[in-house]
């Protein structure tokens, strides 16, 4: 099996890409996005997962032409948590015995 690389935290593509190619500050963001602006910079420092209700925002906010698709967003998140999940050690259980 192949070492998957860490992937990104769907931050790193607002923080990165998104919000300066829209040249707006995070308080401007946030309030299109009608969030606080602490629940943003949560999101964009990486100290909160990209909610499905974030997820729909941006989408909204974005629009799907622009490659603000919700289930990507959704996805991006949940390849990133699987990963840190992985690397925190996959839990010990008991294999289940499936009967064909």
């Amino acid at each position: 099996m192949t070492q998957m690389h860490n992937p990104p935290h769907p931050s790193e593509t607002l923080r990165e890409n998104i919000l300066p190619a829209l040249e707006l500050t995070v308080t401007e963001a946030a309030k299109q996005l009608g969030v606080s602006r602490t629940a943003l910079l949560r999101v964009l420092n990486g100290k909160a997962a990209l909610s499905p209700e974030m997820a729909l925002r941006l989408e909204n906010w974005l629009g799907v032409e622009n490659g603000g698709r919700a289930d990507l967003w959704i996805t991006q998140q949940a390849a990133y948590d699987l990963w840190q999940a992985r690397q925190a050690g996959t839990p010990t259980v008991q294999r289940a015995a499936i009967r064909h």
